[in-house]
C-alpha cells in the first residue's frame, strides 16, 4: 500500500480514495471507502487505453460479467462507470495475498488447504460455466486467499462459449504455464469450460508442490511443453489420492478426458472437507498467510497520508518475489558516470528469540563481531575478495573513530561458491555465539543454501551482491534477511528513470534479444507496462539463432523512437546491435543492462559503443564523484594499492548499516542477533554506494 500522490483523486464515484494498492501500465488500483465506510478496491483505467473501442468493450464486458456473478467464491463488482473518460470499477476489498504471493513467498500449501482451494474454485468455475461463460485466465495471481475462503477475480478476458476474444488474431489469450493446450493452439479462438479445468489443474499442482507443471522460461517454450509434453510429476505422487487424481484428470491433453467443475467439486468434498459453507480458518489457511491477511487488514484501517507532490515513476509488482509476508521495499539511489544504481528490495523479520551475542573487551569498550560469508577461493573469488576488503576497511574506519561506544571485528568464512559448503559454513558461523550479524553469502548458490539456516536462528543477514528473487528464497528464508542490491525484476527501473528524467523519451523502442530468454521478455514487458515519460514502447524481436540485428533495428527506427533499449545479456550480441544502430545513423540515447557492460562489448562494438548507458546493481565508487565516494576510494587505494573492486563499496556500506542498527538499539554491551535483525528494517543509512531507506510497501 502506497500513499496517494498529488495527482490522485480525492473522491471518485462517491468513494473516498485512501491509498494506492498497485500501479500498472493500464492504470491504478486504489483503496477507497464507500459513504458508509465499506472498503473497496477501485480500478481506474488510463484514458489512452479507454480510447480504444475494443478495450472499452472488453472493460464493459468485465463489469457486466462480474456484476452478474453472485457466488461465494467470486469477487463482486459493487459500482462502476464504464463510460467515463477514465472508466473505473469498484469491487469488494479482499485484504488477502494472491495464491502466487503465498506460494512464491511461503512455499507449497498443505494438502488439506489445496483440497479446500480446489473444491471452492470448482464451485466458482461451475457458476461461470452454468451461464455459458469461460474465465480463460485461471492462474495463481487471479486467486486471493482470505480466512473465509478463496476468491476468483479478473473476468477481463472471460467470454461466452463459442465467441472469440477481442484481441489480435495471432494472440494467445491467457497466461503461459496455466492456459490449456487448446488455448495455445487456437490463439484467441473458441475454447470451452474444459479449458478452465486444465488451468485449475495447473493451479492446484502449483499450490501443492510450488512448481509449475510445465516449467518456466520463455513463453513459446512453456506453450510447447503444454501442448506436447507431460506435466512435471515432481511432488505429485506424495499428494492424497483424491487431489492427485483430480490434478491428473484436469491436466489431460484430450478435452474429453477432463472432469467437469461439478466432478472436481464432488471429488474434493467430503464430511471433512465441505465446500459449500465458510471454512474454518484453522482448517483452511496456514498461520503465515493468516498473519499476512491480518497485517493487510490493519493497514487498510490506517492508510498512509497523501504525499505533497508527484513521485518518481514506479513499476507494478517489481519483485520476482512479490508481496510476501512483512515485506519491505528498499529505496536506494545513486549513480556513477554511465552506471545507474538501481533500487532493491529487502524483507522484514518475524523473529523468534535468538542467542545472546557475547562481547569481548577492547580498550574498555565491547566488541561486536560480524561474519563475512563469501566465495573467497572459487570461481567468484574476485567478487568475494572485493567484499572482504570493503568490509575490513569499514571495520577499521569505525574502530579508528574517537570515543566509539563499541568496536567491530570481522571474521571471514569461505564457502568456495559451493552450496554444500555454504550450508556447512552457515553452521560454523552460527556456532560462534559472538557473531551479531552476517554479510553475504556473496553468491546466489551460497545464499540459496545458507539463508534458511540463518533465518531459523534469527541471525541477521545483509546480502550485498545477490538479489533475493534471483536466489528464489522463500519467505521463511527471508525472515531475517536484508537485501541491499537491486532485484532482477526491478532492473528496468533505472532505465525508466533515465529515459523519463535525464533523457526524456516519449517513444522508446526495445530490441528484444531472444538469446537472453526470460530476462529479455521481462524487460520488454516491464517497459511496455510502465513506459518512460508515460509515452509508448514498441518491441522488436531478434531470434536467438539470428546474428543480424539490422532488420529488427530497421523496424524499430521506423517507429521514430527517441531512445532505444537493448534487452539482452550478451556483450557480443549487444555489440552487433550497436553496430546496426550506428549504420542506421541513430543518434538518440541507447541503454542496456549490466551483463552487457564488459570489455568484449567495447572491443566488438568499437566506436558504436559510444554513449551507451547501462543499468548496474552496484556503484563504481571511484567514478561517483561524491565526497563520501572519493574518501572511500582514497582509503581503499591506500590500504590495498588498487582501485575499489566491484561490490566493495556495497560491502563497506553493509558494515555501516549494521553499525547504525546497533547504535539505534541504545545498548552496546549485550545484543542479540534478533534485535539487530529487527532494527535493520527501521534504519536509514547514507552509504558510499547509495542512500539506503526501507519503506512499507505491498502489492494487491
Amino acid at each position: 500500500m502506497q500513499a496517494l500522490r498529488a495527482e490522485d483523486p480525492e473522491t471518485l464515484g462517491g468513494h473516498r480514495v485512501l491509498a494506492r494498492l498497485g500501479v500498472g501500465g493500464m492504470g491504478v488500483v486504489y483503496l477507497a471507502r464507500t459513504a458508509d465506510g465499506t472498503p473497496v478496491a477501485l480500478k481506474v483505467i488510463r484514458a489512452e487505453y479507454a480510447a480504444d473501442p475494443a478495450f472499452r468493450a472488453r472493460f464493459r464486458r468485465e463489469v457486466r460479467l462480474a456484476t452478474g456473478l453472485t457466488g461465494r467464491w467470486v469477487v463482486a463488482v459493487t459500482a462502476a462507470d464504464t463510460e467515463a473518460r477514465e472508466p473505473w470499477l469498484a469491487t469488494a476489498f479482499v485484504p488477502g495475498p494472491s495464491l502466487a504471493e503465498a506460494v512464491d513467498g511461503l512455499g507449497p500449501l498443505p494438502a488439506d488447504t489445496v483440497v479446500a482451494l480446489g473444491a471452492r474454485l470448482a464451485l466458482a468455475l461451475g457458476e461461470l460455466h452454468a451461464v455459458e461463460l469461460v474465465h480463460r485466465d485461471v492462474k495463481p495471481g487471479n486467486i486471493l486467499l482470505v480466512p473465509e475462503g478463496p476468491r476468483l477475480i479478473d473476468f477481463g478476458i472471460a467470454k461466452g462459449v463459442g465467441t472469440t476474444a477481442l484481441t489480435a488474431p495471432d494472440a494467445v489469450v491467457g497466461t503461459p504455464g496455466y492456459l490449456s493446450p487448446e488455448q495455445a493452439l487456437t490463439r484467441g479462438g473458441e475454447v470451452g469450460p474444459a479449458s478452465d479445468l486444465f488451468s485449475l489443474g495447473c493451479v492446484l499442482a502449483y499450490a501443492a508442490t510450488g512448481r509449475r507443471p510445465f516449467g518456466t522460461g520463455e513463453a513459446p517454450a512453456v506453450l510447447y511443453r503444454t501442448v506436447h509434453e507431460p506435466p512435471d510429476p515432481t511432488g505429485l505422487a506424495q499428494l492424497p489420492s483424491p487431489l492427485r487424481t483430480v490434478i491428473d484428470g484436469c491436466l489431460a491433453k484430450d478435452v474429453a478426458l477432463r472432469p467437469t467443475a461439478a466432478a472436481v467439486h464432488s471429488a474434493l468434498t467430503d464430511d471433512q472437507h465441505p465446500a459449500d459453507g465458510p471454512p474454518s480458518a484453522t482448517e483452511w489457511l496456514p498461520p503465515a498467510v493468516l498473519r499476512l491477511v491480518a497485517e493487510r487488514s490493519a493497514r487498510a484501517l490506517d492508510p498512509p497520508p497523501r504525499t505533497a507532490g508527484p513521485s518518481a515513476p514506479e513499476l507494478l509488482n517489481p519483485s520476482t518475489a512479490q508481496g510476501i509476508s512483512r515485506r519491505r521495499i528498499l529505496a536506494v539511489g545513486g549513480s556513477a558516470a554511465a552506471v545507474l544504481a538501481a533500487s532493491g528490495t529487502g524483507a522484514a523479520v518475524l523473529l523468534a528469540r535468538g542467542h545472546t551475542a557475547t562481547s569481548g573487551s577492547h580498550h574498555d569498550v565491547p566488541t561486536h563481531t560480524l561474519a563475512l560469508h563469501a566465495d573467497l577461493t572459487g570461481t567468484q573469488k574476485t567478487l568475494g575478495q572485493a567484499q572482504k576488503q570493503g568490509a575490513l576497511l569499514a571495520v577499521a574506519t569505525h574502530n579508528a573513530r574517537k570515543n566509539v561506544a563499541y568496536h567491530l571485528a570481522l571474521s571471514s568464512y569461505d564457502d568456495g561458491g559451493d552450496a554444500t559448503r555454504a550450508r556447512e559454513t552457515a553452521r560454523r558461523v552460527l556456532a560462534q555465539l559472538a557473531v551479531s550479524a552476517v554479510i553475504g553469502p556473496s553468491t546466489t548458490a551460497g545464499a540459496r543454501a545458507a539463508a534458511p539456516l540463518y533465518s531459523a536462528a534469527s541471525m541477521p543477514v545483509v546480502l550485498v551482491s545477490v538479489a533475493d528473487d534471483a536466489a528464489r528464497l522463500s519467505t521463511t528464508a527471508l525472515r531475517a534477511l536484508c537485501t541491499t542490491r537491486a532485484s532482477d525484476t526491478s532492473r528496468t527501473l533505472p532505465i525508466l528513470y533515465y529515459l523519463t528524467r535525464t533523457r526524456p523519451s516519449r517513444r522508446t523502442a526495445v530490441i528484444q534479444d531472444g538469446a537472453a530468454g526470460e530476462p529479455a521478455v521481462d524487460i520488454s514487458r516491464n517497459l511496455v507496462e510502465a513506459p518512460p515519460s508515460d509515452g509508448t514502447v514498441t518491441v522488436h524481436q531478434v531470434a536467438a539463432d539470428k546474428d543480424d540485428f539490422g532488420p529488427a533495428v530497421a523496424k524499430a527506427l521506423a517507429t521514430h523512437p527517441q531512445a532505444v533499449v537493448y534487452g539482452g545479456t550478451s556483450p557480443l550480441r549487444a555489440a552487433a546491435c550497436a553496430r546496426a544502430l550506428t549504420t542506421a545513423r541513430f543518434t538518440g540515447p541507447v541503454t542496456s543492462f549490466e551483463p552487457v557492460m564488459r570489455a568484449d562489448f567495447l572491443d566488438a562494438a568499437g566506436q558504436a559503443a559510444e554513449g551507451w548507458v547501462f543499468e548496474a546493481p552496484y556503484t563504481e565508487a571511484q567514478s561517483a564523484g561524491t565526497p563520501a565516494a572519493k574518501a572511500f576510494t582514497a582509503a581503499y587505494r591506500a590500504r590495498y594499492g588498487e582501485p575499489p573492486g566491484r561490490w566493495s563499496a556495497e560491502a563497506y556500506d553493509a558494515v555501516g548499516l549494521i553499525a547504525r542498527a546497533i547504535d539505534a538499539l541504545g545498548t552496546t554491551t549485550s545484543i542479540e542477533p534478533a534485535q539487530v535483525a529487527e532494527r535493520l528494517f527501521h534504519t536509514a543509512y547514507d552509504g558510499v554506494a547509495k542512500p539506503i531507506r526501507f519503506v512499507q510497501g505491498t502489492t494487491h
